[in-house]
């Protein structure tokens, strides 16, 4: 009788409850604001790489009216731009000729005659490591822009 009297009295006793309910929710709760961070974090590094991108094709523009830039040139101001070595951006000349599907490197690759569309094509490569790979869990990020730039000369 007094061992089921004291069972009872432990089933009723609510002192502690609150420590425990936090000690399982409270990992839970931080690894949701920790996720959110870092996914904050992916979509604001994007982003940058995306203006990044418009700032490569507003210089590339400016270049096929009479500015004296360059592929080279245009590719380290991105990278001074987003704080990138200059092997993560890669900005490149192409062209079409007349209607053609496929772009050439060379305006000397279209026939004589040929109507001719200059291109330029800027791709922008960034890695984010967030920080739960450190605990073992998913790998880093893979960012890329990729953006082509018609030129009208």
């Amino acid at each position: 009788m007094i061992m089921a009297h004291r069972i009872h009295d432990l089933l009723r006793d609510l002192r502690g409850s609150m420590a425990i309910e936090t000690a399982i929710v409270a990992p839970v709760l931080i690894l949701m604001a920790l996720g959110t961070f870092e996914a904050g974090t992916i979509v604001s590094r994007q982003h940058q790489l995306q203006s990044g991108a418009s700032e490569g094709e507003t210089i590339a523009m400016a270049a096929a009216q009479g500015a004296a830039t360059n592929a080279d040139q245009i590719r380290d101001i991105i990278a001074d731009s987003l704080d990138l070595p200059p092997d993560k951006v890669t900005v490149t000349r192409m062209y079409r000729c007349n209607a053609s599907t496929n772009r050439v490197s060379a305006k000397e690759n279209c026939p004589t005659g040929a109507v001719v569309t200059s291109y330029v094509n800027i791709v922008i490569r960034d890695t984010y490591t967030p920080v739960w790979t450190q605990f073992g869990v998913g790998g880093p990020v893979n960012l890329q822009v990729n953006r082509m730039v018609v030129l009208l000369s």
